[in-house]
């Protein structure tokens, strides 16, 4: 894997995927305009290199592609994915091995775990260069304002650290920070995640919460950072198991905190429990503008920083965008956890489209009727992450779930809507899903869209429409004797078949 950020950008550079920008930019809508196009086109990730107002130069889209992510985790195909997520499935719900060959496959495991943990420097890059005291300002920092109707400037791809005043835990996060002044930001995240936690445990022994922002980190520990992970595990050690070696950490130089040593800025400040000033309104994943929330004030005293340091950074927005590219990757590693969850899930897909988690297509090894309705109340309780999935379709096996045109088949050709489907009203929802008639309470939808078998039908089935093997094979075998072999069969524009595929504005 990439050892810190700078790494990954020469791995992009040698592979020609990263385009210099040395042109003046402005940090203020025109780098997310000019980024979000090249997402939208599948494009390079960018470097800026002449940012207005700042004297550190700015990378976005890094993560821009699967393919480029599956590089940023040592892995070339995104099938690979799938292999690391059978060592976070045991590692997550363990069962004792009854057989050699598991308790050898668990002995691996446990070695990768070995090498998984942390190490320290006690010479660390990210402290090359220290500001505080009155020198300190936030404003040397590239911040961008992507949206027009956006409240000010933001940190979007900080990994945000702090620990549990009473058990030491640290937890990693990745949040968003709005600039308030030039040494304070208002941290935005749910109540329900690890530095909200310790905000409260923090207010309740009457103690500040100590926190730090490592800005510019190698993005397979971003990865680990956005993994839904239980309480009680380690995102370090997640970067570790991802990259295949321990994180390099180091101690803040004014808190009791560690941070990646490679990181390219630390942050180092502090939050008063009680202490909020308003953060929003900012354009969030949905494709629209949130709110405005009271959101804790972080007062920061301490920057450090690599020399010559580099600004990292991305943008929320309706997909594409890097974050949701993140997400699809993450399917992939937590499609065995959840196969082990509910055995019989054969594939799962949440579609980029569907902002990464409103829509799931899931495909079964269907055995006995109404498996589907079932598979689908499993998915919906199996991992927190699929909390708020608004709609489950359930496919057969021999559909290929990241294959729209095989899923819409399945529907219109498989579905009877009095029959199959069903919906569940009044469940814990997305506060930011405006669809909702109450923000924060929603219905849910799961549709049948696999073959019905008795006494889900009364009726036979017809026969599915399939090639004869021997004839299919022939022209296997005569393709290019036809003169056909210049068509590349499975490189097809959706285009002209009736889609108009082109970029979303």
């Amino acid at each position: 894997m990439a050892r810190d950020l700078r790494e990954f950008i020469n791995q992009l550079e040698q592979r020609g995927q990263l385009r210099r920008i040395k042109t003046l930019v402005d940090p203020d809508l025109e780098i997310a305009e000019i980024s979000n196009r090249i997402l939208q086109a599948g494009g390079p990730g960018l470097l800026f290199e002449n940012v207005k107002g700042s004297n550190f130069p700015l990378a976005i889209n890094l993560m821009g592609t699967l393919e480029r992510i599956c590089w940023a985790m040592k892995m070339e195909e995104p099938q690979d994915l799938e292999t690391l997520g059978k060592k976070l499935a045991m590692l997550q719900q363990p069962k004792p091995p009854k057989k050699i060959s598991q308790i050898i496959d668990f002995g691996k495991i446990f070695f990768d775990v070995i090498k998984a943990k942390p190490s320290k420097s006690f010479f660390p890059p990210c402290q090359q260069v220290v500001i505080e005291g009155e020198k300190l300002d936030l404003d040397i920092l590239p911040l961008i304002r992507p949206y027009p109707g956006d409240a000010g400037k933001i940190i979007t791809l900080g990994l945000v650290v702090t620990k549990d005043c009473e058990t030491g835990t640290p937890n990693v996060g990745v949040y968003r920070l709005q600039l308030q002044s030039k040494t304070t930001m208002t941290v935005h995240w749910l109540s329900v995640r690890g530095g909200a936690r310790h905000l409260r445990k923090a207010a309740e022994n009457g103690k500040k919460l100590e926190i730090a922002i490592a800005l510019g980190v190698a993005p397979l520990i971003i990865m680990a950072a956005a993994t839904p992970i239980p309480i009680d595990l380690s995102e370090w050690l997640f970067a570790g198991l991802y990259g295949g070696s321990g994180v390099a950490l180091t101690k803040c130089k004014t808190l009791d905190l560690e941070v990646p040593a490679d990181a390219e800025f630390i942050l180092e400040g502090t939050i008063t429990p009680g202490e909020v000033l308003p953060d929003g309104p900012f354009g969030d994943h949905m494709g629209y503008y949130g709110g405005v929330e009271d959101s804790p004030l972080v007062r920061f005293h301490t920057i450090t920083h690599r020399k010559e340091p580099i600004y990292l950074t991305t943008f929320s927005g309706r997909p594409p965008k890097e974050e949701a590219i993140m997400a699809i990757a993450l399917n992939r590693i937590y499609t065995p956890v959840l196969r082990q969850q509910v055995s019989e899930i054969t594939d799962f897909f949440l579609p980029m489209e569907s902002l990464s988690y409103k829509t799931a297509i899931i495909s079964i090894d269907k055995a006995y009727p109404g498996q589907a309705r079932r598979a689908a109340l499993a998915f919906w309780s199996a991992l927190p992450q699929f909390t708020y999935t608004k709609f489950v379709i359930i496919v057969d096996k021999d559909i290929n779930v990241r294959d729209p045109r095989q899923v819409v088949w399945a529907i219109s050709s498989k579905v009877d809507p009095s029959r199959d489907v069903f919906i569940l009203p009044e469940t814990p929802f997305d506060t930011l899903d405006f669809a909702s008639k109450k923000l924060g309470l929603g219905g849910r939808m799961g549709i049948d869209a696999t073959t019905k078998i008795y006494p889900e039908i009364d009726h036979k089935w017809g026969e599915p429409l399939e090639p004869d093997t021997d004839v299919s094979t022939m022209v296997n075998c005569r393709w290019v004797e036809y003169g056909l072999g210049d068509i590349i069969l499975d490189k097809v524009n959706d285009n002209l078949f009736g889609y108009d595929m082109r970029l979303s504005k």
